[in-house]
């Protein structure tokens, strides 16, 4: 009997041994390495915005383009030593920040304002640049400042920061939301509003081709950008790379050359 005990209890540990390391289901919600996914996959996948120029935007051949643009391809050259190791996926206001919390793109790199509210549904790198809320009319405009808002109508771009500072700033005016900011500005040349409220970032991009349009002087928040990632552990190694990056960029000035390039103003 006791021999055939001990040969049940090392049986049992046999067979124990066995199931751990050959038969033990996988953890489903186990997550791989993000940073390692993308040098396996031998490209990064960056979500970034079409049509907020100049940030992101889609040249004559439909190339896109833009100061996000460039850094997404430093950021390739970094991880990937290849510049055009990179596949741009658009997005817009509405979706980015829930294609960076499930993965479906590996970064946004889209002028994504840094604030502890999205901290809560995705992660970011350092501050790679910054913006200032600012109010865009046209040039013969009579409006001068803030003030002048009150009983007029304001664009906003839905899910935007700038929606709900201007109904701090004015909660007399009368807020009109849009999708974009090409809509925006089409309303704004058309007359059904009075004002643009956005990143003067993102502003000055018409400015610089429209003499018809201008912004006026004072900024009414500090808007730091940040490339937006999945949170969690999986994503640990890759915003400490992004952050390195950001660090190195910034020290070689190659963050103010690409401003330089694409018109931002300080």
């Amino acid at each position: 009997m006791r021999k055939t005990g001990f040969f049940l209890i090392i049986l049992f540990i046999v067979l124990a041994v066995f199931y751990i390391l050959f038969c033990k289901p996988s953890n489903e919600f186990e997550e791989n390495d993000a940073y390692n996914e993308i040098i396996n996959r031998g490209y990064i996948k960056v979500g970034i915005n079409t049509d907020s120029k100049p940030f992101g935007f889609c040249d004559k051949d439909g190339n896109i383009i833009g100061y996000d643009a460039d850094l997404s391809r430093y950021i390739a050259q970094y991880i990937l030593k290849d510049r055009s190791k990179v596949e741009f996926i658009p997005v817009n206001i509405s979706n980015r920040l829930m294609m960076a919390s499930t993965g479906e793109v590996d970064i946004v790199v889209s002028a994504v304002t840094i604030t502890p509210q999205r901290q809560e549904v995705v992660s970011f790198s350092k501050a790679y640049d910054s913006a200032g809320q600012a109010i865009m009319v046209k040039s013969n405009s009579r409006i001068n400042s803030l003030q002048d808002l009150s009983g007029s109508s304001i664009g906003i771009i839905f899910g935007t920061t700038a929606e709900k500072n201007i109904q701090h700033l004015v909660p007399t005016a009368h807020i009109q939301g849009f999708k974009d900011h090409q809509e925006a500005y089409n309303a704004l040349k058309a007359g059904t509003i009075a004002a643009i409220t956005s990143d003067d970032t993102v502003l000055n991009g018409f400015t610089l081709e429209d003499s018809s349009v201008k912004l006026l002087p004072r900024r009414y928040s500090n808007e730091p950008y940040g490339i937006a990632f999945k949170k969690g552990d999986s994503t640990t190694q890759l915003k400490e790379e992004l952050d390195f990056i950001i660090t190195d960029l910034q020290r070689r000035n190659i963050l103010n050359s690409l401003r330089n390039k694409w018109g931002l103003r300080d």
